[in-house]
């Protein structure tokens, strides 16, 4: 399984569900019970179960990385426990809904993580993942869209899990006997415009150093070269610093769409 830091989980998930949550719709989140977030990281999707959940239901999150454990309890105080996605550390249908999001992506053999998702939940299985094939990004600086067609091209070819998985858990769903399976799409869009948060500074600076492609630099070079990841990187940076100075002065606009397919399905 892949891992990822704090920071890049914030960074990707940032203002997730704040635009709207119909499509968890078939989650039936206010009738739950008990709930568990399957690779919960930091914690983002937890808090909106938590949020959506009646008061009195338990909702819990799960995840392998202590470090992303520890930032979760600190940002959400709900309760966590470590545990590996293939192999749960609960009981037989001890939760009415288990839900993962952007887990199944990171995974060689999603179907194994359905399955367990089926086998703790006495009723719903759910799972959200993205497109990452379908993502659109629009920007007032003409190379960053070119450039980041030309990184998300590469990445995908290069990366070792499928991490455009989308509307397709349909797939792993019914190989782990899961019934019922509705499916609604929910697009996270992502605005950057003037005035400019911390956020958007912090994301230019990366960019311009050429951290930001830097987290991706094993699938890249997987997908092409080391030399063409070195002549990649150098046309990012130059891109980086445009994206700083059109920050200087207020002309900078960027809109990234990411869709992810909401897959639920009832334990038969």
């Amino acid at each position: 399984m892949r891992r990822f830091s704090a920071e890049y989980l914030e960074h990707t998930r940032r203002g997730m569900w704040a635009d709207g949550r119909e499509a968890l719709a078939d989650l039936e989140l206010a009738g739950r019970r008990r709930v568990l977030d399957v690779g919960c990281g930091t914690g983002e999707l937890t808090r909106v179960l938590d949020a959506e959940a009646p008061p009195d239901a338990t909702v819990i999150g799960v995840d392998a990385d202590p470090d992303l454990l520890r930032v979760a309890r600190e940002e959400t105080g709900l309760p966590y426990v470590a545990g590996d996605a293939t192999r749960l550390p609960v009981p037989d249908g001890a939760v009415d809904l288990a839900v993962c999001q952007a887990l199944l992506i990171n995974l060689p053999e999603p179907t194994a993580a359905v399955r367990e998702l089926a086998r703790v939940s006495s009723d719903l299985v759910a799972a959200i993942e993205p497109d990452n094939a379908a993502v659109t990004v629009s920007s007032t600086v003409d190379a960053e869209e070119r450039l980041e067609r030309e990184a998300r091209e590469a990445y995908l070819q290069g990366v070792d899990t499928d991490v455009a998985l989308g509307d397709r858990v349909r797939e792993a769903f019914a190989a782990a006997g899961v019934g019922e399976i509705r499916t609604r799409r929910y697009v996270h869009e992502k605005r950057v415009a003037a005035p400019y948060a911390e956020p958007a500074l912090t994301a230019a600076a990366r960019k311009a150093s050429g951290a930001g492609l830097a987290d991706h630099r094993e699938e890249l070079i997987a997908a092409t070269s080391e030399s063409a990841y070195d002549d990649l990187r150098r046309r990012w940076r130059e891109m980086g610093r445009e994206v700083v100075d059109a920050i200087g002065d207020d002309e900078y606009e960027r809109v990234e769409r990411v869709p992810f397919d909401v897959t639920v399905g009832r334990v038969e």
